[in-house]
């Protein structure tokens, strides 16, 4: 018997007991990848070279029992680098540092301070919509945080470029973040209605960040921590898998296998893919700018058409229904969402930030140039430059990249990796000739001709031509997608409840993500929800949606920028007593020097890019893109007065007494969501609360776009109003001349030539007539 049980140790060592039950589930990378090959490297080192599952999930390899397999970990691990227990979710944030820091050190060091787990910016947000609880600075955070490492990730230019920014930033580059306050007692809420922002946020705002597993429905199925993206979930959220120990239930991966990188492939139901697909990020990427969603083509609706072969209804993704747009001009090329945002934008470069705008290091002309410049020939800075003077010294290319990035699919630099805006080099974009080539995570690779190179070869469109080199101050003054998102999601006014009456209570997301286990699982994993219970429940519901034509406004870049309605709140408060504290409330804030209604209209790249840029006219003969407002402002009622319908007497007088107010009031706001400045160019609300000099556009800026009533100046003298207008007109008519559109431009362009050379002609004559007569009383 004594020697049996030694034949049964000695065979646990060199077998994947792991496999007694799990036997059929897929390796987590191709056993032949640089990958595989060094997780097997550690399990040998720790005396298991047949078991590499312990590397990253831990447990006991020796145990032949699910109980002893899921606990502890072996000596090994316990005194060196390793898990310190049984992991089911290896990537979860709480524990990572001992399964995927092992190999990703960086990585895993910058995480907590990146904007997916903070949420900082929508933090902010939410309390400037609150009355400006924060202000502008960035105070609050999910977890009280610092800056960990001693420097910032990247090179060294970035890291200088980064330190100027932030000591001119200093309010959205903190150096520590505080944990957001608990949510409060309704009785603290009677004393200070304010304080329902904390309901409000960790209820509705806090379950997408990285540290949280998030919730549990169609299309937001997720890990946590490094599996959040780095394992594939489908938005049915059910495993289709060989482990016949997996449940057959929501709530799973789609495979046991890491999606990363070019060479990280995927194998499953007889297709291969690679990179991090686009419905992985719109896990989260799905409310407030919607940029992940937009990238598809999907963009909300209040209905939800159309039927199935059974006669039902648009299922809820997101817990939303769509439809369906173009999409952007990069997914349709295959463009995955790394295959733009950098390492350091995903992960963070450990140094805290409060909006997407200070992570985001990349521009559009980094890769596409400018008519003047290729990508390396501009300057270090450009498209963010915030009225600074850039120093006009070419930013050059890389031969090589950060070592820790070496793990990742490395290429050849062919003549050189092109830089961020930022000083750090993109690893899948290099410069071939005066062409770029971009290499994208699925296996394609693109080539990319720069704007320099189109004009030079004149394959730019008249409307290229005319919006780049014959008004080149779009270029210098905006930013590229102004006029090549063509649509964007606009969610007009969000009204918001929060309900204490009657003992109503809603989950605290936070709360659950903050409630994990030494295994690294949060609560939701463990316990009910319920016991994640706080008072208030939370409701919202808008006033309507519009995709087109986004209204312009200067961004925290000093560019002018689309414009999307942000936190555009008005605020419900519910007291125990079943009365409002708050009822349909606007707060009003500080904004640029000025007293402005805390509704937000918020500078966005809503990544919806077309090749072919939204029309001049949609811009400078539209009152809404100027900030004017939809139709001018001049088509919604008045939304201050209490709306009743009901039988009126001629003088609108109501006649029976026994009403209801069919759309109540909003005291302060008199006028439309879509309207931001007054016909005095003073602005009206918020417009970006993350950066000073965010702001509507001003009378210099108008002076310049605003071009509405432009046929007035032909047509109030057509046909008849001047002698030789009227003997023109008539004699078109008799020739038959049909005026069309074609027709129209080619009048106005001759008239514009003929009065440029009249009026350039006269003034010689007149100066040619002076010089003559000058010379003559000499």
């Amino acid at each position: 018997m004594h020697i049996l049980l030694i034949l049964l140790t000695a065979l646990s060592l060199w077998a994947n007991n792991c496999l007694t039950c799990h036997q059929g589930i897929e390796p987590i990378r191709d056993p032949s990848s640089g990958m595989a090959k060094a997780i097997a490297q550690v399990a040998a080192k720790a005396g298991y070279p047949d078991n590499s599952c312990i590397v990253c999930h831990g447990g006991d390899p020796e145990a032949h029992t699910k109980e002893r397999a899921h606990q502890g970990t072996i000596p090994y691990f316990q005194q060196a680098k390793g898990p310190k227990e049984f992991y089911p979710d290896p990537g979860s944030a709480w524990i990572n540092e001992h399964t995927c820091g092992q190999c990703h050190q960086e990585q895993v060091a910058a995480q907590w301070n990146s904007l997916m787990n903070t949420e900082a910016g929508k933090i902010q947000g939410t309390l400037w919509s609150f009355g400006a609880l924060e202000g502008m600075e960035h105070k609050y955070a999910n977890y009280t945080l610092s800056n960990r490492l001693h420097q910032r990730l990247g090179t060294t230019t970035y890291q200088r470029y980064m330190a100027d920014r932030a000591k001119a930033n200093p309010n959205v580059y903190v150096s520590k973040m505080e944990e957001l306050p608990p949510a409060p007692s309704a009785q603290e809420v009677v004393q200070n209605p304010e304080l329902a922002a904390y309901t409000y946020l960790r209820q509705e705002c806090l379950r997408c960040h990285t540290a949280s597993k998030g919730r549990s429905r169609r299309g937001d199925y997720r890990g946590m921590g490094c599996s959040s993206c780095h394992i594939p979930y489908s938005n049915e959220g059910y495993y289709e898998g060989g482990d016949p120990t997996i449940p057959k239930e929501p709530g799973h991966l789609l495979t046991h296998q890491i999606q990363a990188t070019r060479e990280a492939k995927v194998h499953i139901h007889g297709l291969s893919y690679s990179g991090i697909p686009v419905e992985t990020c719109t896990t989260c990427h799905n409310r407030g700018k919607r940029i992940g969603v937009s990238y598809q083509g999907l963009m909300e609706t209040a209905y939800n058409p159309t039927f199935d072969e059974h006669g039902r209804g648009q299922p809820k993704i997101h817990t939303k229904h769509y439809l369906h747009m173009r999409e952007d001009v990069h997914y349709k090329k295959g463009m995955l969402c790394q295959d733009c945002h950098t390492s350091l934008e995903m992960h963070g470069d450990g140094f805290l930030v409060g909006t997407t705008l200070g992570a985001v290091e990349i521009e559009c002309e980094d890769c596409h140039g400018t008519i003047q410049r290729y990508p390396w020939e501009l300057p270090l800075g450009y498209g963010e430059e915030r009225g600074k003077q850039l120093d006009g010294k070419p930013r050059g290319l890389a031969k090589t990249l950060a070592e820790y990035l070496g793990k990742g699919t490395p290429y050849e630099p062919k003549d050189g990796y092109l830089l961020t805006t930022r000083g750090n080099p993109f690893g899948n974009v290099v410069r071939d000739g005066e062409e770029v080539v971009v290499h994208l995570a699925s296996g394609k690779d693109l080539r990319l001709t720069p704007l320099k190179k189109l004009a030079q070869e004149g394959r730019l469109s008249l409307a290229g031509q005319v919006a780049m080199e014959q008004v080149d101050r779009h270029l210098q003054t905006m930013e590229c997608y102004s006029c090549h998102d063509t649509w964007a999601p606009q969610c007009y006014g969000c009204h918001v409840k929060i309900d204490y009456s009657d003992g109503k209570q809603g989950i605290d997301w936070l709360a659950v993500a903050q409630a994990h286990d030494i295994h690294g699982t949060d609560a939701a994993k463990r316990k009910s929800l319920k016991d994640y219970l706080i008072d208030g429940h939370v409701t919202e519901t808008r006033s309507y949606l519009r995709w087109e034509d986004p209204i312009l406004g200067l961004n925290g870049e000093g560019r002018i920028s689309p414009l999307i309605p942000g936190c555009q709140t008005t605020i419900t408060v519910i007291a125990p007593d079943g009365k409002a504290l708050l009822q349909n409330h606007i707060f009003s804030v500080q904004d640029n020097n000025q007293s402005v209604l805390a509704i937000d209209m918020a500078p966005v790249h809503s990544h919806t890019v077309q090749k072919e840029a939204r029309s001049c006219e949609s811009c400078h003969n539209n009152p809404k893109a100027m900030g004017f407002g939809i139709g001018g402002g001049k088509l919604f009622g008045d939304p201050s007065r209490d709306l009743v319908i009901d039988l009126m007497s001629a003088d609108g007088q109501i006649i029976p007494k026994r009403i209801q107010i069919q759309k109540p009031a909003i005291p302060k706001l008199t006028f439309d969501w879509s309207r931001i400045i007054d016909e005095n160019y003073t602005q009206l609300v918020t417009v970006g609360h993350h950066w000073e000099g965010s702001r509507a556009l001003g009378p210099a800026e108008l002076a310049k776009l605003d071009r509405r009533g432009v046929c007035l100046a032909c047509h109030e003298t057509i046909p008849d109003k001047d002698l030789a207008v009227s003997l023109l007109s008539h004699v078109a008519e008799a020739a038959g001349v049909k005026i069309d559109n074609p027709t129209h431009k080619e009048i106005l362009h001759k008239n514009l030539l003929l009065g440029a050379w009249v009026q350039l002609l006269g003034a010689m004559a007149l100066f040619g007539g002076g010089l003559w007569w000058w010379r003559r009383r000499r």
